[in-house]
C-alpha cells in the first residue's frame, strides 16, 4: 500500500486572489473550485492517472479566518524560471504583486526569497532557460 503526494494546501484569506498570482507565476489553471477552495494545477487529475504514477501534485488555496502569525513558513515553494534569468523573473513576479523579503539568508546567496500577495514566502531559485 502506497500514498501519492496529490497536492500542496495553502491557508489564505483571498483563496480566488492568490489562485489568480499563482496560475500567473506557474502558467497553472484553475481546475476546480467550490465556496471558500480554489484548486490550481497544471493538468486535470484523474483517479486512474494517479493510481499509475506519481503525478505534478496541484495547488489548493483555502479561506482560514485567522492571518499569518509567523513570517517564515516552515515549508515554502521554489520556482525556477525557464525562460529567461533569475533576475527577470523577480522583475516579473514584483509586477504581479509579489515582494521581495529578508529571512535571514545574508547577502551572497543566489537566490531570492519573497512574498506572495498574502505574505507566504517562496524563493525564486536558479533559471531553467538555456544557455545562448
Amino acid at each position: 500500500m502506497t500514498s501519492r503526494f496529490t497536492e500542496l494546501v495553502v491557508d489564505c484569506r483571498d483563496p480566488e486572489r492568490l489562485a489568480a498570482f499563482w496560475c500567473e507565476v506557474l502558467g497553472f489553471k484553475v481546475i476546480d473550485r467550490a465556496e471558500g477552495r480554489v484548486e490550481i494545477g497544471s493538468w486535470e487529475p484523474t483517479i486512474e492517472e494517479i493510481q499509475a504514477r506519481q503525478m505534478p501534485p496541484t495547488l489548493q488555496f483555502i479561506q482560514v479566518p485567522e492571518g499569518r502569525t509567523v513570517k517564515k513558513n516552515p515549508l515554502h515553494l521554489d520556482v525556477s524560471p525557464i525562460d529567461g534569468s533569475t533576475a527577470d523573473e523577480v522583475d516579473r513576479l514584483l509586477a504581479l504583486g509579489a515582494t521581495k523579503t529578508d529571512v535571514g539568508q545574508g547577502p551572497d546567496v543566489n537566490w531570492q526569497v519573497m512574498e506572495d500577495p498574502e505574505g507566504n514566502v517562496f524563493c525564486v531559485v536558479r533559471s531553467l532557460a538555456p544557455k545562448n
